[in-house]
């Protein structure tokens, strides 16, 4: 397999974490070409894609992509593009990354628009698979049945789904309900072939074993994740501090830990390797911005098997009816 590029200065935490985690996946072997400056410290035997300028979290995506040509994401994505590189990876400006994945590797054929697909754990479960979660503010009806054939395509490789069962998220489960875009999406989804369409789903089902795919716009997709995150947050903080209030809770505590730890994990965003681009032309790994090591070696785990099992020829394949 070709290395995956990981972009050595997008998040909170690079280069260092972002150079931990690439050493740590080269351990485990996947092969890893780092993308950063030159003289780029500790990262050991790996190899390094020059790149003299970076994208930095504040710029504006499209003429960020625009002006800095020499960047790590442009350069990063020009690897995958040019065959140096089987997947990119980063953690960096979400919208630049975005933008260099689909300005340089392009679109598959006959998709309208790229999505970001994103798990969602579900405790005791597999996670949904929301989509867009940000790359489309505005959608139109249409686009949602594409996003539904390429979510249904990545949760059935990723996790194994036979037969994903499709949701499209409104604000109720009936048929009528909804604003025009659901309204119109819903007719579409129910006629659409290829596609396990269940009905409409509300938010509350996004985090259950109700469904395995649910597509909705990037604005409200984005608001859903964002709401999602910091609630579990807020949980886990209010949780710990409980725990803490008084001297009498510690052994109760102390003895509730080894159970809550496993569920702890399975909500832990690190944990799920990130997001990925779909309908752009290569594999494009989307982390979180305070990735640490631990999360990029799970994000480059998710790199190689969606290129070990074809991800990308399978939505083609999917999207074009082949």
């Amino acid at each position: 397999m070709l290395p995956i590029a990981v972009d050595a200065m997008g998040g909170d935490f690079a280069p260092s974490q972002i150079v931990a985690g690439a050493l740590q996946a080269a351990e485990l072997g996947i092969p890893i070409v780092l993308v950063g400056p030159e003289g780029l410290e500790g990262i050991g035997d790996l190899d390094l894609i020059v790149a003299s300028e970076v994208i930095e979290m504040g710029d504006d995506p499209a003429s960020g992509v625009r002006r800095k040509k020499d960047s790590t994401l442009v350069r990063a994505a020009e690897a995958v593009r040019d065959g140096k590189a089987s997947a990119m990876i980063s953690a960096g400006n979400t919208g630049a990354t975005m933008a260099s994945a689909l300005l340089r590797m392009g679109r598959i054929k006959n998709v309208n628009r790229p999505a970001i697909a994103t798990p969602i754990p579900v405790p005791g479960g597999r996670p949904t698979v929301l989509l867009d979660a940000g790359a489309n503010a505005e959608v139109q009806a249409e686009w949602l049945v594409q996003f539904a054939i390429m979510g249904s395509v990545y949760s059935h490789h990723r996790y194994g789904v036979e037969n994903p069962r499709v949701g499209l998220l409104s604000i109720g489960e009936e048929p009528g309900k909804g604003d025009t875009l659901r309204k119109e999406a819903y007719e579409l989804l129910l006629n659409a072939t290829g596609i396990n369409f269940i009905g409409n789903v509300e938010g509350r089902d996004v985090m259950s074993d109700n469904v395995d795919v649910v597509v909705t716009d990037g604005f409200t997709g984005n608001v859903v994740l964002k709401t999602l995150e910091g609630g579990m947050k807020t949980l886990i903080k209010a949780l710990m501090a409980a725990f803490a209030a008084k001297e009498e809770y510690k052994p109760h505590a102390d003895a509730l830990f080894p159970a809550l730890l496993p569920l702890y994990e399975s909500v832990d965003p690190e944990s799920t390797g990130g997001a990925i681009l779909l309908g752009v032309d290569g594999v494009c790994i989307i982390s979180h911005g305070s990735s640490s090591a631990r999360a990029m070696v799970n994000g480059i785990k998710v790199a190689s098997d969606m290129v070990q099992c074809g991800i990308v020829e399978e939505i083609r394949r999917a999207i074009n009816g082949a």
